[in-house]
């Protein structure tokens, strides 16, 4: 499901968009390991140009490889995928940067984000569709909405897990003070 307002895609990117979004962070990720700048050429198509938060996830078979993303675009969708890419291929601090001779086995997902919605019942909140992110003080955590089906959690796992992510203890959603918003996300990867 792609997000609607504003200045933002109102439907969902056609297979194409989607695959000119995943061959700029091919090109992207490339280019940052290699050290060159990647600058990706201009976009007409419309959708390319909105500005929406969006996550670039790297994995290498199976695994988690670099995931980061914003929920705020400053670019054009197709920049800030670019953007996005080059920080999970490099700036994740779970993970040493990409080196070269991995980039054959690594495969991309874009996960295009709708506004965030808080919320005041969980009961909003339905796995598989929603991502979560919380905000506790000084503490965020954001688990996209892929996540839960990935590893079979049913809503109150998923929460606990957005909590560990946030570095709070599991049951750190049950307070006043924590800040639960869900969102929806347009999910494609490479083949």
């Amino acid at each position: 499901m792609c997000s609607s307002g504003g200045d933002r895609v109102e439907k969902k990117l056609t297979a194409k968009q989607c695959r000119t979004l995943l061959e700029i962070a091919r090109q992207a990720i490339e280019h940052a390991v290699q050290e060159q700048p990647f600058e990706p050429e201009p976009r007409e198509e419309k959708a390319l140009n909105m500005r929406n938060g969006c996550f670039v996830s790297i994995h290498q078979k199976g695994e988690l490889r670099g995931c980061i993303g914003n929920f705020q675009a400053e670019l054009p969708l197709f920049r800030e995928v670019a953007r996005m890419a080059i920080s999970s291929a490099t700036q994740d601090p779970r993970f040493y940067p990409v080196q070269q001779d991995e980039l054959a086995d690594l495969k991309l997902e874009i996960s295009v984000l709708s506004p965030l919605q808080k919320i005041e019942d969980i009961s909003e909140i339905q796995v598989g569709k929603h991502g979560i992110y919380l905000e506790k003080s000084f503490h965020r955590g954001v688990l996209l909405p892929q996540v839960a089906p990935e590893h079979g959690w049913d809503r109150d796992e998923f929460l606990k897990q957005t909590c560990i992510k946030a570095g709070l203890p599991t049951n750190a959603w049950q307070g006043d003070d924590a800040d639960i918003y869900i969102f929806t996300a347009q999910i494609f990867s490479e083949k």
